[in-house]
């Protein structure tokens, strides 16, 4: 069997995408068996349920509507940025810059961007912090979905949404790396936190292999700390899935008082 691997998930720049390739390059030295990076050349929920893979990040939300069954988590980073706090993130609530919104109960009625029907980020916790305004089980006056938290912010930022919630972690590399584009909108608030994007194997790679993918996480951290400084990363965590289970609790709380999707 051939491993593969890929981080798809926090690529918010090319160069960014070269500093988490040369990261990961450098995870995969230390480990056997050999495995190769690649893109993925289908739609991500596929991808991450390959046989043959080693190690990739997934999405909570993904994690506990069906991919726990065929996956077994590695590690969870921990980030520096503005909203996490160990291996927990929030998602930071944004208008733009010149906005009259100044808290989330002000934008009943308004227009929200969200990045995709299965972001815990994007859409489960937005849901969630929406949820206690919602009336009737509505809220705003239309959703768009734009694919990425990067187009969520251009949508607020070029007038075609009022409000998103971008996980905290893109939101600090957003900062980092297209600050013209931060600048262009504004923190009124953040969501509730819950588990941060986890590292993933399939079933089927051994568990010495998944101990060995564990180490090395760490061990290519130290060995280039400019790099790991650039990426934001302090280390990880070893969490369980009863720990994700706090991604359901917020869809469940959402849905007890009405509010069932965006809208």
């Amino acid at each position: 069997m051939t491993w593969i691997a890929a981080l798809p998930m926090y690529n918010v720049t090319p160069s960014l995408e070269s500093e988490w390739r040369a990261w990961l390059t450098d995870v995969l030295s230390m480990v056997k068996p050999a495995c190769r990076i690649v893109e993925p050349d289908e739609e991500l929920h596929g991808f991450w349920r390959r046989p043959n893979l080693l190690v990739s990040q997934t999405c909570g939300y993904p994690l506990m509507h069906g991919l726990r069954d065929q996956v077994q988590l590695i590690a969870t980073p921990r980030f520096d940025a503005p909203g996490c706090e160990g291996a927990h993130y929030a998602s930071v609530l944004v208008t733009r810059a010149d906005a009259p919104f100044d808290t989330l109960a002000s934008c009943r009625g308004a227009r929200a961007a969200y990045n995709q029907d299965d972001s815990n980020s994007g859409m489960n916790a937005l849901r969630h912090a929406v949820a206690p305004y919602a009336r009737d089980g509505a809220f705003f006056r239309s959703v768009l979905r734009t694919g990425s938290h990067v187009g969520s912010l251009q949508a607020v930022a070029d007038n075609r949404a009022d409000l998103a919630a971008i996980d905290c972690v893109t939101f600090a590399f957003v900062c980092d790396e297209l600050p013209e584009l931060a600048r262009r909108v504004r923190r009124i608030g953040m969501t509730a936190a819950s588990p941060g994007l986890p590292l993933i194997a399939a079933d089927t790679v051994p568990a010495a292999t998944v101990q060995a993918l564990r180490e090395a996480l760490n061990e290519a951290l130290a060995q280039h700390p400019e790099r790991a400084k650039r990426l934001r990363l302090q280390g990880f965590s070893a969490l369980s899935l009863a720990d994700y289970e706090r991604i359901a609790e917020l869809e469940n709380e959402a849905r007890a008082v009405g509010y069932t999707r965006l809208g």
